[in-house]
């Protein structure tokens, strides 16, 4: 029996831009159902792995354009900065039935319909880079012209590769852009200075790198399986007067870890702002 995600998914689909987290997206769709036989890819400079991917699975790539006829859903997932280059050709591919879903930061529905008039149902979205793995996490927002068959056809795309959160209002996207759009990097980030930190106290850099690798991992694995809120499990693994607590000291200090991530995910939601228009 097929399952509700394979069900919705569209008969018919276009992805314009297979890049890193577009080609991660195909990959979702097609695991869970999507009939590569409907399925189009549409990238200047596709890869050598999406190249591999389209002849394997039996996929077009880069059709001629006058064989293409309007698909159920569209989705656009090319650079933001690319879009008024790309808008007369996915424009073609826009009839008044097809559900446009776009993944590009900071273009606002508005911005989309200006650039592709014929678009009339509009989902914006943003994952983020684990939907390469199956475990991303996306909001979206559709505007009134999509309707209960295309918000589940939408919801089908976006949750074959994690979790999706849907938003009452578009303005909140740049806040989701800044937090878990761009989340993944101060994940890595926060490796990498743990392990610096640790070749500083000592530890060979190999090592230290290992270890702060293993540490985030694992405990990113634990909040995950976990009811309890970070908080609590913060507290569970701080001994009050221990080695713990003395580096919370730092971290949760005037000038620590809050105040900071306060800053970066004002400073990203600025440029998610900045990228409209």
């Amino acid at each position: 029996m097929a399952s509700s995600t394979q069900t919705a998914l569209p008969a018919s689909l276009v992805l314009v831009g297979a890049g890193r987290m577009g080609g991660a997206l195909l990959e979702g769709w097609l695991s869970h159902g999507l009939d590569p036989a409907g399925a189009t890819v549409l990238d200047p400079k596709p890869s050598a792995e999406i190249e591999a991917l389209c002849a394997h699975r039996g996929l077009a790539l880069n059709p001629p354009a006058s064989g293409l006829r309007p698909p159920e859903a569209v989705v656009l997932a090319i650079k933001p900065q690319g879009l008024d280059e790309a808008a007369p050709a996915v424009g073609r591919l826009l009839g008044p039935e097809t559900l446009l879903v776009s993944i590009l930061a900071g273009k606002t529905v508005r911005d989309l319909r200006r650039r592709l008039p014929p678009a009339r149902a509009v989902v914006r979205a943003m994952p983020n880079l684990p939907a390469s793995i199956g475990r991303g996490a996306t909001g979206a927002f559709g505007n009134s012209e999509v309707s209960e068959r295309q918000t589940a056809m939408a919801h089908a795309l976006l949750s074959s590769v994690g979790l999706v959160e849907w938003l009452a209002s578009e303005a909140l996207l740049d806040a989701v852009t800044a937090v878990s759009g761009s989340g993944p990097a101060y994940v890595f980030l926060l490796a990498e200075c743990l392990a610096k930190a640790g070749a500083d106290a000592g530890l060979p850099p190999d090592l230290a790198g290992r270890l702060a690798r293993a540490t985030v991992t694992g405990a990113a694995a634990l909040l995950a399986e976990s009811d309890l809120p970070p908080d609590s499990l913060r507290r569970n693994v701080t001994s009050p007067g221990g080695t713990t607590a003395a580096a919370l000291d730092v971290l949760m200090g005037a000038d620590g870890l809050e105040p900071l991530m306060h800053a970066a995910v004002a400073a990203a939601k600025r440029r998610g702002e900045e990228l409209s228009g």
